[in-house]
């Protein structure tokens, strides 16, 4: 299993500086980029941008993917800041030297998902347009309270937009009630990357393997080749601004935020 490491580095710490040093004390060579020096990644300044992939390859580290929030607001909030915001990524993945942005569906009434499908895909085909001729590729992460938060309707995503690939992430679904081996076998064909993140069946995050996720037998049949950790197993900076919905619940506790995001590494390797 000749996997490659990627990671929310910033769940081990919000400053830059420290999340080089746990990449790098903990062999991952990718950062999935989302918090930074108290940015989220999508307000950075292209100023910054630089800076930052200055940063990187001094200690010889890549940004594989923008863990941005695009597509993270609510089916009713105003679209056209949020697709000029989501231009200005374009912009910041490629000085980053990103070919990936993660992506979401948009928060939609749960109880009515259904009703929101057209102006949900209206949205997601202006994004993917804007994308065009970028080389960037963007990926669509099954979350709870989007329109594609269960396996159905991220297909319905992905057979309609087959340029938009899938990032799968195991804990998410069982988050909404959804078995992962059924998601897995509607959503394998899709799937460009995985974010390693577990859960029980309450929902509490957990380390890799530890859960109800599958996680075995998905890295034995995913054919991809990064793998991101998304430990979710500590309260770090910028936790509180992720989830509009229910907070995660975290099953392991942790000193501090860099000991569970190493522990996280570690639960990973084990199943490897």
């Amino acid at each position: 299993m000749g996997f490659k490491l990627a990671a929310f580095a910033d769940e081990a710490d919000g400053r830059l500086s420290e999340q080089i040093k746990s990449m790098t004390e903990n062999g991952i060579d990718y950062l999935e980029i989302r918090g930074v020096d108290g940015e989220n990644i999508s307000d950075i300044s292209l100023e910054k941008a630089k800076e930052i992939r200055r940063q990187l390859d001094n200690a010889e580290l890549a940004v594989w993917s923008l863990g941005s929030p695009y597509g993270k607001i609510g089916i009713c909030d105003d679209f056209t800041a949020h697709l000029d915001k989501f231009k200005h990524g374009l912009e910041l993945a490629d000085i980053l030297g990103a070919k990936h942005i993660r992506m979401f569906s948009f928060y939609v009434p749960s109880d009515n998902a259904e009703r929101y499908k057209d102006e949900v895909f209206s949205r997601l085909e202006k994004l993917i347009d804007a994308a065009k001729g970028s080389g960037i590729t963007l990926c669509h992460e099954n979350e709870k309270g989007i329109y594609g938060d269960i396996a159905s309707r991220c297909a319905e995503i992905h057979n309609e937009f087959p340029r938009l690939r899938a990032v799968f992430d195991p804990a998410n679904f069982i988050q909404c009630g959804q078995d992962t081996l059924e998601a897995w076998k509607l959503l394998s064909p899709y799937v460009e990357y995985m974010h390693i993140k577990d859960a029980m069946a309450d929902g509490s995050v957990v380390p890799a393997g530890k859960g109800i996720g599958n996680l075995p037998y998905l890295l034995q049949q995913y054919k991809g080749s990064v793998l991101t950790l998304e430990p979710h197993l500590s309260v770090f900076d910028g936790f509180d601004k992720l989830e509009a919905s229910e907070k995660t619940k975290m099953g392991y506790c942790y000193p501090s935020s860099r000991a569970a995001f190493n522990a996280a590494v570690t639960a990973l390797k084990e199943l490897i």
